[in-house]
């Protein structure tokens, strides 16, 4: 799954910035810079994909086998 930022902006002005194809905490590192150029976090919702492990390189191969 490739790896994406959504940012959405609603007719009110509220923004809501998603990513998509993160595993763990990358996500956080992916958007941090975004959310901080956009201004205050007003809230926070944390997927499923947060809470799953990323993948390493030796899980990867190790399933070619």
């Amino acid at each position: 799954m490739s790896k994406t930022i959504e940012v959405i902006v609603a007719p009110d002005g509220k923004v809501t910035v998603q990513t998509k194809g993160f595993a763990g905490t990358g996500c956080k590192a992916a958007s941090e810079a975004l959310e901080k150029a956009l201004g205050l976090k007003q809230s926070e919702q944390l997927t499923a994909e947060f809470f799953s492990q990323p993948i390493t390189h030796q899980q990867a191969t190790e399933g070619r086998a």
